[in-house]
Protein backbone atom coordinates (compact mmCIF):
# COMPACT_ATOMS: atom_id res chain seq x y z
CA UNK A 1 0.00 0.00 0.00
CA UNK A 2 1.07 3.59 -0.52
CA UNK A 3 1.56 5.98 2.38
CA UNK A 4 -1.62 7.74 1.23
CA UNK A 5 -3.61 4.50 1.41
CA UNK A 6 -2.15 3.62 4.83
CA UNK A 7 -3.11 7.07 6.15
CA UNK A 8 -6.62 6.90 4.68
CA UNK A 9 -7.07 3.48 6.31
CA UNK A 10 -5.84 4.85 9.65
CA UNK A 11 -8.15 7.88 9.63
CA UNK A 12 -11.14 5.86 8.41
CA UNK A 13 -10.62 3.20 11.11
CA UNK A 14 -10.17 5.85 13.82
CA UNK A 15 -13.34 7.73 12.89
CA UNK A 16 -15.36 4.52 12.93
CA UNK A 17 -13.77 3.14 16.11
CA UNK A 18 -13.75 6.37 18.12
CA UNK A 19 -16.79 8.29 16.91
CA UNK A 20 -16.79 10.49 20.01
CA UNK A 21 -13.30 11.73 19.02
CA UNK A 22 -13.74 11.90 15.24
CA UNK A 23 -12.74 15.58 15.09
CA UNK A 24 -9.68 15.04 17.28
CA UNK A 25 -7.50 13.30 14.65
CA UNK A 26 -6.39 15.18 11.57
CA UNK A 27 -3.77 15.20 8.84
CA UNK A 28 -0.99 17.75 8.51
CA UNK A 29 -0.47 18.12 4.74
CA UNK A 30 3.29 18.62 4.63
CA UNK A 31 4.71 15.87 2.48
CA UNK A 32 3.09 16.01 -0.93
CA UNK A 33 4.66 17.43 -4.06
CA UNK A 34 3.25 20.80 -5.08
CA UNK A 35 3.59 23.37 -7.80
CA UNK A 36 6.30 25.87 -6.81
CA UNK A 37 3.81 28.74 -6.44
CA UNK A 38 1.66 26.72 -4.04
CA UNK A 39 4.75 25.58 -2.12
CA UNK A 40 5.94 29.17 -1.67
CA UNK A 41 2.50 30.25 -0.43
CA UNK A 42 2.25 27.36 2.02
CA UNK A 43 5.76 27.98 3.35
CA UNK A 44 4.84 31.64 3.93
CA UNK A 45 1.74 30.44 5.81
CA UNK A 46 3.88 28.35 8.15
CA UNK A 47 4.14 24.89 6.58
CA UNK A 48 7.38 23.34 7.82
CA UNK A 49 9.27 20.25 6.68
CA UNK A 50 9.40 17.39 9.14
CA UNK A 51 6.07 17.91 10.89
CA UNK A 52 4.36 14.56 11.46
CA UNK A 53 1.55 13.30 9.22
CA UNK A 54 -1.21 12.99 11.81
CA UNK A 55 -2.07 14.66 15.11
CA UNK A 56 -4.39 13.26 17.77
CA UNK A 57 -5.65 16.11 19.98
CA UNK A 58 -6.39 14.08 23.11
CA UNK A 59 -4.29 14.52 26.25
CA UNK A 60 -3.45 11.22 27.90
CA UNK A 61 -1.13 9.91 30.60
CA UNK A 62 0.78 13.18 30.97
CA UNK A 63 1.08 13.81 27.21
CA UNK A 64 -0.63 16.79 25.54
CA UNK A 65 -1.43 14.77 22.40
CA UNK A 66 -0.01 12.26 19.91
CA UNK A 67 1.91 12.97 16.70
CA UNK A 68 2.12 10.09 14.23
CA UNK A 69 4.69 9.91 11.44
CA UNK A 70 3.28 7.32 9.06
CA UNK A 71 5.58 5.39 6.75
CA UNK A 72 5.12 2.49 4.41
CA UNK A 73 7.00 -0.62 5.46
CA UNK A 74 10.66 0.02 4.71
CA UNK A 75 10.20 3.81 4.58
CA UNK A 76 12.82 6.14 6.07
CA UNK A 77 12.38 8.90 8.61
CA UNK A 78 14.11 12.10 7.46
CA UNK A 79 16.37 14.22 9.66
CA UNK A 80 13.73 16.98 9.71
CA UNK A 81 11.13 14.43 10.89
CA UNK A 82 13.45 13.14 13.63
CA UNK A 83 14.13 16.69 14.79
CA UNK A 84 10.42 17.52 14.87
CA UNK A 85 9.62 14.39 16.88
CA UNK A 86 12.38 15.21 19.39
CA UNK A 87 11.00 18.75 19.75
CA UNK A 88 7.42 17.50 20.11
CA UNK A 89 8.51 15.08 22.85
CA UNK A 90 10.44 17.81 24.66
CA UNK A 91 7.27 19.97 24.55
CA UNK A 92 5.16 17.25 26.19
CA UNK A 93 3.68 15.45 23.17
CA UNK A 94 4.06 11.78 22.42
CA UNK A 95 5.54 11.26 18.95
CA UNK A 96 5.79 7.90 17.20
CA UNK A 97 6.76 6.48 13.84
CA UNK A 98 4.36 3.85 12.50
CA UNK A 99 5.13 1.61 9.56
CA UNK A 100 1.71 1.01 8.08
CA UNK A 101 -1.90 1.04 9.20
CA UNK A 102 -1.61 -1.83 11.69
CA UNK A 103 1.18 -0.10 13.65
CA UNK A 104 -0.72 3.19 13.58
CA UNK A 105 -3.86 1.46 14.83
CA UNK A 106 -1.89 -0.20 17.65
CA UNK A 107 -0.15 3.07 18.58
CA UNK A 108 -3.47 4.95 18.80
CA UNK A 109 -5.18 2.16 20.73
CA UNK A 110 -2.30 1.87 23.21
CA UNK A 111 -2.13 5.64 23.63
CA UNK A 112 -5.86 5.96 24.33
CA UNK A 113 -5.83 3.01 26.75
CA UNK A 114 -2.94 4.42 28.80
CA UNK A 115 -3.81 5.81 32.21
Amino acid sequence: MTEHAEQVATVTWFRMQYKQYNKCLWAIPNGSQRHIVAAVKLKAEGVMPGVSDLFLMIPKDGWHGLFIELKVKGGRVSEAQKEFMELATAMGYKAVVCYGFEQAKDAITNYLQST
